[in-house]
C-alpha cells in the first residue's frame, strides 16, 4: 500500500474515530468547572467555582488537565491565559471539604489523587505553548502552585499570594516548595511557606512573583495607585465610591498575548522547555516522594485538625498536639497508638486513650485486659 493510501485509508478511519492527536473541534462545551473560550489565537481558560473561591476539586482538575491538553494540541492557540471567575479569587488551592470528606477517611485515595493533581500541573508545564496567569483576585495555596506552573503573569492591585500549607496540615510540596526558592530566593520562600506570609501584589511584583500589576482599585472613577488594605475592603464591598475594575488587567494581559503571538511558535516552544530545565529537575526529583509522604501524612492527628478546623471555622488545636508531643506523649494519632487490646473479645489495635473496646464495648483495664461488659 502506498503512502498515500495509507494516508486516504487513515482519513477514512479518522471518519468513525477521531484523530488522537487533534483538539476536539467544540470544545467550549462539556466543562462543569470551567470556562473555555478561544478568541482567534489565544484561549482564555478560567476557573469557575465562586462559591469556593476557585479552589480546584478533583474533577477540577481533570478538566484543566483536559483543557490545557486540547490548547497544547491546538494549532490555531498561541497563547493560553489561566484565570479565575470574578474578582475575589484566582484560585485558593485544594478543595478542603473535599479533603476533610474524603481523604481523612480514605488516605490512600490522597495518593491517587495527586497523581490527578500532578496531571494537571504537569499539562501547565508541557504544554509547549506560553502560559501567563491572569491574577484576577487571591492565588492561596495550590492556586499560588498552579501560578507558578505559569510561565508568566500579570496581578491585579488588590490581590495578594501565600502558602497555607503547615497551617491547615499539609505541606505546600505540589510546586511551592519545589519553586518559591526559584522565584524569589530562599528566606523569601521560607518565609512563605513556613509563616504563611500573605505577599501583597506590589511586593510580589518587586520579589519577581510576578511581572507586573496592574490597577484594579477604582475610586469615584479614579484609578487608585497604591491601595491600602483598607481601600481594597471596601472596593470589595463596593463601599465609600470603591469598587474593583479588572478593564486594566485585562488590556495587559491581552497586550503581553499579542506581543508573545508576534514570536516564531517553534522558537517559543523550545524556550519554554529549556527555561524549565530548573523547575522540571526540581520537581522530578520531588513530588513522587511528595505524592507518598502525603498520602501516608493524612492518617495521622495534624491534617484531622487541620482540615476539620478550616471547615469548621475554628481555631486549630496546634498548642494541644506540641503539649502532647513535649508530655512525651504520641501525637501522630487521634487517640494514641493503636497498643490496647481487650481482654473480653481478643480485639487488638486499640488506641491507648480509648476507655471502652470500639468492638464489643467492654471498659479497657488500664493493663491489657478489660472489666465488666457495660450494661446493656
Amino acid at each position: 500500500m502506498s503512502v498515500r493510501a495509507r494516508a486516504n485509508g487513515s482519513a477514512a478511519l479518522g471518519s468513525a474515530r477521531p484523530d488522537p492527536i487533534s483538539p476536539v473541534a467544540d470544545e467550549s462545551g462539556g466543562y462543569l468547572d470551567l470556562r473555555y473560550e478561544r478568541s482567534e489565537s489565544v484561549v482564555r481558560i478560567t476557573l469557575q467555582r465562586l462559591e469556593a473561591h476557585n479552589a480546584y476539586s478533583t474533577a477540577t482538575l481533570r478538566e484543566l488537565t483536559r483543557a490545557m491538553g486540547n490548547a497544547s494540541r491546538d494549532d490555531r492557540i498561541g497563547v493560553i491565559v489561566l484565570t479565575g471567575a470574578g474578582s475575589r479569587a484566582f484560585c485558593t488551592g485544594g478543595d478542603v471539604k473535599e479533603y476533610a470528606s474524603r481523604f481523612l477517611e480514605r488516605p490512600h485515595d490522597y495518593w491517587k489523587y495527586m497523581a490527578v493533581f500532578r496531571e494537571a500541573v504537569e499539562s501547565i508545564l508541557r504544554c509547549g505553548k506560553p502560559v501567563i496567569a491572569r491574577l484576577n483576585g487571591i492565588a492561596v495555596g495550590g492556586g499560588n502552585e498552579l501560578h507558578l506552573a505559569c510561565d508568566l503573569s500579570i496581578a491585579a492591585a488588590h490581590i495578594y499570594l501565600g502558602q497555607v500549607g503547615v497551617g491547615v496540615g499539609s505541606v505546600a510540596a505540589g510546586g511551592a516548595t519545589q519553586w518559591l526558592p526559584l522565584a524569589v530566593g530562599d528566606r523569601r520562600a521560607r518565609s512563605m511557606l513556613m509563616t504563611n506570609e500573605r505577599v501583597p501584589a506590589a511586593r510580589a511584583a518587586e520579589w519577581g512573583l510576578v511581572n507586573s500589576v496592574v490597577p484594579s482599585v477604582v475610586c469615584n472613577g479614579e484609578w487608585v495607585a497604591a491601595p491600602t488594605a483598607e481601600e481594597i475592603g471596601w472596593a470589595q464591598k463596593e463601599e465609600r465610591g470603591y469598587r474593583i475594575d479588572l478593564g486594566r488587567l485585562d488590556e495587559a494581559v491581552d497586550a503581553l498575548a499579542q506581543r508573545l503571538l508576534g514570536m516564531y511558535p517553534e522558537c517559543l516552544r523550545y524556550t519554554k522547555a529549556q527555561a524549565n530545565f530548573w523547575k522540571e529537575f526540581a520537581w522530578n526529583q520531588t513530588v513522587g516522594h511528595a505524592q507518598e509522604w502525603l498520602a501516608l501524612h493524612f492518617a495521622t492527628a495534624e491534617p484531622f485538625d487541620g482540615m476539620h478546623a478550616f471547615v469548621d471555622k475554628r481555631p486549630a488545636r496546634v498548642a494541644e498536639l506540641r503539649r502532647a508531643l513535649a508530655r512525651g506523649g504520641e501525637a501522630d494519632f487521634l487517640h494514641g497508638a493503636p497498643l490496647r487490646s481487650c481482654g473480653r473479645c481478643g480485639e487488638t489495635g486499640l488506641p491507648e486513650l480509648f476507655r471502652y473496646c470500639g468492638r464489643c464495648g467492654a471498659p479497657l483495664s488500664d493493663g491489657a485486659g478489660a472489666g465488666p461488659a457495660p450494661p446493656p
